[in-house]
């Protein structure tokens, strides 16, 4: 049966239709959707980047052995405002809070990991170098903490935390200590301390190689004791 010619020409017209439906979509699908350009709120990147300058600030004053930084030597480190400071942090402790949240992962990966096998001797070795290296890493800070605690609660309790997590940490390196009298435990906790490690270093003036020799003669001692 033939179509006839009005029929036929409708039925060209249906399928171009379809035929140029399907490349349509076809490119469509193809090409990249346009997008919109994003806008770029300066203030905010402005403010961002005034932020994080004084927490730099702070982080290079307590390097260069500032103990106490005050909000206004960060800000004329940072190069702002006084104004500028308290527009972003409400005291120093907020200042500290946000330091802490930014450095918590690398300051504690510094006491972490190490090796941990091997004999007493090896170990209590070991674990007095590891700590020697994060105590001179972090030596200002320490001091910085220590010099603020009285002030701020959240360096005391922070601080606090530290020193449980040392201890704990210490644990690891010598399961042997669970075994000793209180007594002594509590020696090994003494001698391991960043506090001790300061005295030998700063006070009495002794070489890292010194004190790191000093420390593990006393462990070792304080461990095998009857």
């Amino acid at each position: 049966m033939f179509c006839s010619t009005s029929t036929h020409a409708r039925l060209v017209l249906f399928i171009h239709s379809k035929i140029v439906a399907v490349i349509t979509l076809a490119n469509s699908k193809g090409s990249p959707k346009t997008q919109k350009p994003k806008v770029v709120d300066g203030r905010r990147l402005r403010s961002e980047r005034s932020r994080q300058a004084m927490i730099d600030a702070t982080l290079e004053l307590m390097e260069e052995g500032v103990l106490i930084p005050t909000a206004q030597l960060i800000s004329e480190r940072a190069g702002v405002g006084i104004r500028s400071f308290f527009r972003h942090f409400a005291d120093m402790e907020s200042l500290f809070i946000e330091i802490d949240q930014q450095t918590r992962e690398s300051s504690e990966a510094l006491f972490i990991g190490g090796d941990r096998e091997g004999t007493t001797e090896k170990r209590i070795l070991h674990a007095v170098e590891r700590r020697a290296d994060g105590y001179e890493d972090q030596k200002n800070t320490i001091l910085c903490v220590a010099a603020l605690s009285w002030k701020h609660s959240f360096l005391r309790e922070n601080y606090a935390h530290y020193q449980r997590a040392l201890r704990k940490d210490l644990d690891d390196w010598l399961p042997e200590l669970k075994k000793l009298p209180r007594a002594r435990r509590e020696a090994i906790d003494a001698l391991a301390s960043f506090e001790m490690w300061h005295r030998l270093r700063s006070h009495q003036g002794l070489g890292k190689k010194q004190a790191i020799k000093i420390v593990v003669e006393m462990i070792s001692e304080a461990m095998a004791a009857s």
